[in-house]
């Protein structure tokens, strides 16, 4: 049997991920949240969702209206994920830099994701920068499962190696 740690005694202003919904919960960000990469500002939106899931520090969808579609480009290959169905993925090309695999979304997500039809979520790590309102935002470890990590949540965050089970 795979045991999870404690979790982290959140501080002021904190949530913990130990107290997100499994399955996840979808909700509206009202923050500015902000891409960048290779010196361009590739998404800029105060219309995002977040997905909450145990363990995991939230993901953040951002709507196509408000991303630069021209620096999007179609990645091979999909996954599946047990809540929300098919996800695609794409890469960035931008002033001559790639990113590959650098967000996904899900063209025909189940009943409970519906709003995030078409939006794509970005990883931290594979962009130049990620903000959610005034703060820069760090990758959840691994590139699995593309959490957002701010000041505002508290662990221990799944995705470090030996915690897949969790």
């Amino acid at each position: 049997m795979i045991r999870h740690p404690d979790p982290a005694t959140p501080g002021p202003g904190q949530e913990s991920v130990w107290d997100y919904p499994r399955p996840p919960r979808l909700e509206p960000v009202t923050e500015r949240v902000v891409v960048r990469f290779a010196g361009e500002t590739i998404a800029d939106t105060a219309h995002a969702f977040r997905v909450l899931e145990t363990s995991h520090p939230p993901v953040y969808y951002l709507p196509r209206d408000d991303i630069r579609i021209a620096f999007v480009i179609a990645e091979p290959g999909q996954s599946f994920c047990e809540f929300k169905g098919v996800a695609s993925y794409i890469g960035l090309d931008v002033n001559g830099r790639h990113s590959e695999r650098a967000g996904w979304f899900y063209t025909d997500p189940t009943a409970n994701f519906r709003a995030i039809a078409g939006h794509i979520a970005f990883y931290a790590s594979r962009v130049d920068e990620a903000w959610v309102g005034e703060e820069a935002v760090l990758p959840q470890t691994g590139d699995f499962y593309g959490g957002w990590i701010t000041s505002r949540i508290a662990g221990p965050f799944k995705g470090a190696p030996g915690t897949r089970g969790w």
